[in-house]
């Protein structure tokens, strides 16, 4: 059984089990957290797909760790001009453990 999942204006495809990093959600590390936001649920007998999510389906997981990303450099010039800037950026994100899919 899989879901698709939609969280931080992405969606995606979990299995129990699996590891993703979201955007960052606002919850405390080791918490127990029901995602509601399904928007397909695929079963052996087939695919449920909801307008926009699916009733009564849940995705229950566990925060494993937020933190923030590698940085990136974001560097702009014009060129003859004598204009640059320079700035760097970390994105913070959320790591999530897939504990169970409600269908």
């Amino acid at each position: 059984m899989y879901a698709i999942l939609e969280t931080g204006g992405k969606q995606y495809r979990v299995e129990q089990g699996d590891t993703i990093y979201v955007e960052k959600l606002p919850y405390e590390e080791l918490e127990i957290v029901e995602l509601d936001k399904v928007v397909a649920v695929g079963k052996d007998d087939g695919i449920v797909v909801g307008s926009p999510y699916v009733d009564g389906a849940t995705v229950t997981a566990k925060i494993a760790k937020n933190g923030k990303s590698k940085k990136i450099t974001v560097f702009t010039y014009r060129s003859k001009k004598s204009s640059k800037r320079k700035l760097g950026h970390r994105q913070p994100y959320t790591k999530v453990e897939i504990l169970e899919i409600k269908a």
